[in-house]
């Protein structure tokens, strides 16, 4: 299995969580790490290496942190012109049909959930691009959620990179839309 891996963190050099993680992707076999805001510091998006980027991957992964319940604004763009009208969904549009999709999100928080400050989980915050995954024929699979990164030990970081190179290659299980 092909995994490739899109970095998107404004604020990269800053992040433990992020660059753990992304350190653990790169010994993986068969996984390809891409830092989009590297990529595209400008923000001008090359369309093409992006689709010729996911047409060769199995499992399609976007790494980042939560921004405001949500993502990053160059991920916002990135799906904006990527995401094409007859590339990735339409009647003509199948270059990601029955590709995987794993959201590998972190949040400063742990707090997410019914009982905690932001009342939702973090599932439930990722659905749009759950919904994003069924528009372009993607397979949704679980999400890899770190929480309270500004609090994680080193110790629980790395075993939690561990985790996350494992999961990268690995069955996931999928998620289904609510009805």
């Amino acid at each position: 299995m092909k995994t490739l891996v899109n970095v998107i963190h404004p604020h990269f050099e800053a992040s433990r969580v992020n660059r753990a993680l992304a350190a653990a992707a790169q010994e993986v076999e068969h996984v390809t790490v891409r830092h989009l805001y590297a990529l595209y510091p400008d923000g001008v998006i090359d369309i093409e290496a992006e689709h010729v980027a996911l047409e060769a991957a199995d499992r399609i992964v976007l790494q980042f942190p939560m921004y405001w319940y949500s993502c990053p604004p160059l991920l916002k763009q990135w799906q904006d012109e990527v995401l094409t009208h007859g590339w990735a969904y339409g009647s003509t549009g199948k270059a990601l049909k029955g590709k995987e999709l794993l959201i590998a999100v972190s949040s400063g928080s742990s707090e997410y959930g019914r009982d905690g400050a932001f009342t939702y989980t973090v599932t439930e915050l990722l659905r749009p691009f759950q919904a994003m995954a069924n528009l372009c024929s993607l397979t949704y699979t679980e999400p890899f959620a770190t929480t309270g990164a500004r609090t994680i030990s080193e110790e629980d970081l790395a075993a939690r990179a561990q985790e996350y190179a494992a999961a990268l290659t690995a069955p996931r299980p999928t998620l289904e839309l609510l009805g």
